[in-house]
């Protein structure tokens, strides 16, 4: 686990004070990769019965990268504070029956195998398709039924109790890591082939990571140009906690797994 005061130096101190989430505070970065072959890797595992996307791969490599390349960006900011989270937990952005955003969170992602990550996912998807509100919905609800003003000050006042001064509310599934780690949604799937995510106010994860869409392109392979898949990837960090060098970490992270694999279908080390 990463420390505290490694966490919190001068300049982070100062970020914290001089930022306001996610008004400013904002790093946007993106990266093209070709998942061609990892397209031809999901087509084969999808036929042996495991039903894999782009975004579980996605999901699980980036939980892994928090663990062991980056953990530097899973983390919170609580009273000014670079705090470092117990656990790694993934945020899946999901799209309803009703066109309304949901997501299933993800405990230990980074200890999960991808059939494991597939099946938790599949199970959480299923229950929020079918009508099981979970707290977060419940809540979205309360707050867009009290009439404005009202809805923005009692939104303010649970945020500065949950996001600023880091209370929880059990009740009404509110907290300071209510989103886990970090969110990742799937934009292409949804008809865009690029777009930077938003730092929700009220998440405090230290970054919010896109999944664009996939086109068939000119690509330099070998020095010669062939047509291959490529995805665009996107990805907004909160400046208060992180800096530009560590989503740079984590993009070189997710292309040397993308040459291997395989080892998602496998126990990370930390496991053993």
């Amino acid at each position: 686990m990463t420390n505290n005061d490694n966490l919190n130096t001068n300049w982070r101190k100062v970020a914290a004070a001089v930022y306001k989430k996610p008004t400013d505070a904002k790093i946007l970065g993106s990266v093209e990769i070709d998942v061609t072959d990892i397209e031809e890797y999901i087509s084969k595992k999808r036929k042996e019965g495991l039903r894999i996307t782009l975004t579980h791969i996605f999901t699980l490599i980036i939980a892994r990268a928090l663990k062991e390349d980056v953990p530097e960006l899973n983390v919170s900011v609580v009273r000014g504070k670079v705090i470092p989270r117990s656990s790694i937990e993934a945020s899946v952005s999901v799209l309803l029956r009703d066109n309304q955003l949901s997501s299933v969170k993800v405990p230990d992602a980074d200890k999960m195998t991808l059939k494991e990550l597939a099946d938790f996912l599949f199970q959480g998807i299923k229950e929020s398709r079918k009508g099981s509100e979970n707290k977060t919905m419940k809540m979205k609800g309360l707050l867009g039924s009290i009439p404005w003003p009202f809805r923005g000050w009692i939104f303010r006042f649970f945020k500065m109790l949950t996001i600023d001064l880091g209370f929880s509310i059990p009740s009404l599934g509110l907290s300071s890591s209510s989103f886990g780690s970090f969110v990742i949604s799937n934009i292409g799937s949804l008809g865009l082939e690029a777009g930077f995510p938003a730092l929700f106010p009220v998440s405090n994860v230290s970054f919010v990571m896109i999944l664009g869409g996939v086109d068939t392109r000119p690509w330099v392979v070998d020095g010669k140009i062939v047509p291959r898949r490529i995805l665009w990837l996107g990805t907004a960090i909160d400046h208060r906690a992180a800096d530009g060098f560590h989503g740079g970490k984590l993009f070189r992270y997710i292309r040397e797994v993308l040459n291997d694999i395989e080892q998602l279908e496998r126990k990370p080390s930390w496991c053993e």
